[in-house]
């Protein structure tokens, strides 16, 4: 799967490729400034990633990188339980894009790029928490059946990768629990 991204001149695409050493201060930062406009943000994202990273539960960690090496994007997928049970099912976010390059593609690319990973990974499936205008583009749909800290939620949202969905509640990693 591919996205164009929109706007930006070739010389300055970003390229997509896996968090490196040393990158971690950078998306920390990077994830503070994207969310901080945002009314939805409690503004713990950044905490979020370096947590997962610490707990080793940063399955997927993709980082948009522009001509000069500096980190213009980033996104992170961790594994998730479903009724308490480890399996092949992973959660989507945060997602960070420098507020210069919002709405240019290059969220649409970390995202494609990380499903295609998870796919590569035989992964059953992926959810998240978003806005459903938004990620309906790539798949994802708000399924009863699948809920999130036992109700359904529209913005609770979920793409079948394998052969089969899944039913129950889902929980996230403890890192995204509040200190």
């Amino acid at each position: 799967m591919s996205c164009p991204l929109k706007d930006i001149p070739l010389n300055t695409i970003p390229r997509i490729e896996p968090e490196r050493p040393g990158d971690a201060t950078a998306i920390g930062q990077l994830t503070t400034t994207a969310f901080a406009p945002m009314p939805f943000s409690d503004g713990d994202e950044a905490r979020v990633i370096d947590a997962l990273r610490e707990a080793g539960a940063l399955a997927i960690s993709l980082v948009a990188v522009d001509v000069d090496g500096e980190v213009v994007g980033h996104i992170a997928f961790s594994p998730v339980r479903i009724d308490g049970r480890p399996g092949d099912w992973y959660g989507l976010g945060p997602v960070s894009v420098a507020p210069g390059l919002q709405r240019r593609g290059v969220g649409s690319a970390l995202i494609l790029q990380g499903l295609d990973r998870l796919r590569e990974l035989q992964a059953g499936g992926c959810v998240l928490l978003g806005d459903p205008n938004y990620y309906s583009r790539f798949g994802f749909v708000s399924d009863p059946a699948l809920t999130y800290q036992g109700k359904p939620n529209r913005y609770f949202q979920r793409l079948v990768l394998g052969t089969s969905g899944r039913t129950g509640d889902v929980s996230f990693h403890p890192a995204f629990d509040p200190p």
